[in-house]
């Protein structure tokens, strides 16, 4: 079963029309057990994006049919499956929780999974690049986002510096490392991101593999910024 189709099963629970009620219903004391905690978390992560991509989308004060779009580009989403993703699109925009409902509620489901709320700040910074750009306004509310997830100022900049245009990343801030880092623990830095970012550690952890277009871009920049590192050290 696609994620679409659990996404159509699941949000015919959302209570009252409420997605945050949806969320609230994924919560409770569940084993821990990866195997699982998968499928409940795909579609955890399926809602948290779009549901605060509608939220981010209300961010300038203005809401338009266009919006929605934004992830179908993003995600590469088809004609058909594109029905499932704006019921929750649609949904979130009614709702009259506010998006730190939303924040809060994954951080719950998750249990604090700081790598998998990660990888939902990542899916929101493409819906927000879909239209090539980044406006002050997303940038604000991914940050107030961020925060609601737990992450400090320091650590959205270097989420943020992987989704800046390519000529302006600070190849440091896109590997969140300091200049003073030595060639060894920088390699063994990279390495480890390299391995927590494969695609098949994400859909492990909860991505659904409709999303891995989150991890494919990840690694190129890594490598980039690894790249850009390296040549300037000359090693």
């Amino acid at each position: 079963m696609s994620i679409w189709d659990k996404l159509a099963a699941s949000t015919e629970l959302a209570i009252g029309g409420r997605i945050g009620a949806l969320l609230d219903g994924m919560k409770g004391d569940r084993v821990v057990d990866p195997d699982r905690d998968r499928p409940e978390n795909q579609v955890a992560f399926t809602v948290g994006v779009i549901a605060l991509g509608a939220k981010m989308a209300r961010a300038d004060g203005v809401v338009t049919r266009d919006e929605i779009f934004a992830f179908k580009e993003a995600f590469k989403v088809s004609d058909a499956e594109m029905k499932h993703a704006a019921r929750v699109f649609n949904l979130a925009k009614r709702d009259v929780a506010g998006y730190e409902t939303y924040a809060e509620e994954l951080v719950i489901v998750f249990k604090g999974n700081r790598k998998l709320l990660e990888d939902v700040l990542d899916g929101l910074f493409h819906i927000a690049k879909a239209d090539e750009a980044l406006h002050p306004e997303e940038e604000q509310f991914l940050g107030q986002v961020a925060k609601r997830f737990g992450f400090t100022d320091t650590e959205f900049g270097h989420v943020k510096a992987r989704h800046v245009i390519a000529a302006k990343r600070n190849p440091y801030d896109v590997l969140g490392v300091k200049p003073s880092i030595s060639d060894e623990e920088l390699m063994s830095h990279y390495r480890r991101l390299l391995a927590d970012n494969h695609p098949n550690k994400l859909i492990a952890r909860g991505v659904p593999e409709e999303f891995v277009t989150i991890a494919t871009e990840k690694i190129v920049t890594f490598n980039e910024a690894y790249g850009a590192i390296a040549k300037q050290r000359g090693i």
